[in-house]
């Protein structure tokens, strides 16, 4: 049998879209590696607390950051949060997200158009009729003015009425009319592709296009993101709108995305959590970067392998040691990724037993297996397929950590 890897999948192919801030280019599309987005839930007049999230947003591996750009404070203080982060040494690029009076605010504040890498619309609440028509190539003249990429994303909750009406009443004179839900999968396809293309029409380049569907339900998401794919070229973002928090919002958003980019759909994803009370809002990046990682599409941490845990395992250093090797690895990544090339891809194991342990502590390329019930309290240590030592005592973790930092070092330092 073949296996299957990302190699095999085959991409869709789409115009590659250049999101820029001096010197740092983040292309999307064009067979480019799937980027990761995420968006902050400060109150983005608030400088300060912008700047500190969209930090900790870059720190964690979101490759863009969409803030919100809803009032003339938040508008003026677009420059002062670019000016801060680039002092900082954090070059994310920033998406300004606009909704309602986004023409007003990017030609009244031509420092915050200026600042943003580029811009989000919602074709549905630009304004109906003709403001609709005004509005958008407002939106799109100052876009081509600044040589800023933007995404039109049409939302489920906000399609253009004018057009969902049109449709249903084309509906109604078929032969054999269309689901009502089919005819809303059209409206959010033609509604996204007819924006596209008039913004086109107004001048904007193809390759300054990225186009976005959303909706709730995973099965809508895949249905109208293949359609969407089928009728264009431009660059797609996937993401579930309103997925929820907690596994509910983790298991809806991988369900749907995995389907699509397994059939080489998609080129940026957001990972849209309901962050919980006190929770991180990094929370979305690591299940994005976690989702493509365990597709084999790209790589960004090295990922801890563990057990689950069973009858065997009465202790929990085995989960204690899998947590607190997994965020060490996390931590040591800022850095590492400058020093060792390719370290990302390493492999670590933590298993809790003897059944298992000592087979996939061989299979990865540092693994260590903890004594279950009734076993020796011996720990051995495998490296790439070798055993080199055996714990013992009260520190194991900072011994396994010490034996990854000296891997890390003379793999990917030096090289063997």
């Amino acid at each position: 049998m073949k296996p299957v890897t990302a190699a095999s999948i085959i991409r869709k192919q789409t115009y590659g879209v250049a999101v820029k801030n001096g010197n740092n280019a983040v292309c999307i599309g064009n067979n480019a590696p799937v980027v990761v987005q995420s968006m902050t839930n400060t109150d983005t007049s608030d400088i300060e607390a912008t700047v500190v999230q969209v930090r900790e947003l870059a720190k964690a591996g979101s490759e863009l950051v969409r803030v919100t750009v809803n009032t003339p404070e938040a508008a003026k203080a677009i420059p002062a949060i670019r000016e801060q982060l680039d002092q900082s040494g954090c070059d994310v690029p920033l998406v300004g997200d606009f909704h309602y009076n986004g023409h007003l605010l990017l030609t009244q504040f031509p420092e915050c158009a200026q600042a943003l890498s580029k811009y989000r619309i919602n074709p549905g609440n630009v304004g109906q009729g003709v403001k609709r028509d005004v509005h958008f190539a407002e939106m799109i003249s100052v876009a081509c003015r600044y040589d800023k990429p933007v995404r039109i994303g049409v939302n489920w909750g906000s399609l253009d009425q004018g057009l969902l009406e049109r449709l249903m009443d084309e509906n109604s004179w078929r032969m054999d009319p269309w689901p009502v839900k089919s005819v809303m999968y059209e409206a959010l396809v033609s509604s996204a592709i007819e924006s596209a293309d008039k913004a086109v029409e107004l001048g904007l380049p193809k390759d300054h296009i990225v186009l976005s569907c959303k909706v709730s339900d995973v099965q809508d998401l895949v249905a109208v993101y293949r359609e969407l794919s089928c009728r264009c070229q431009y660059a797609l973002h996937l993401g579930l709108t309103e997925a929820g928090g907690g596994s509910k919002g983790i298991v809806a958003s991988v369900a749907a995305l995995s389907v699509l980019l397994q059939e080489g759909i998609g080129d940026t994803i957001r990972i849209s959590l309901t962050p919980g009370p006190g929770e991180a809002r990094t929370r979305e990046v690591i299940v994005a970067q976690e989702l493509l990682q365990t597709m084999g599409m790209r790589s960004f941490v090295p990922l801890v392998v563990s057990c689950p845990g069973c009858g065997r395992t009465s202790s929990d250093l085995f989960q204690k040691l899998a947590a607190h090797t997994q965020d060490f690895l996390r931590e040591q990544m800022p850095f590492w990724k400058r020093r060792f090339p390719g370290v990302e891809k390493m492999s670590v194991a933590v298993m809790g037993c003897i059944v298992n342990g000592p087979g996939e502590s061989r299979h990865a390329n540092i693994g260590i297996s903890l004594p279950g019930s009734g076993e020796s309290p011996a720990v051995p240590v495998f490296v790439d397929g070798k055993k080199v030592t055996t714990l013992r005592g009260d520190n194991i973790a900072g011994q396994f950590q010490e034996i990854i930092l000296e891997y890390v070092e003379t793999r990917y330092g030096n090289g063997y």
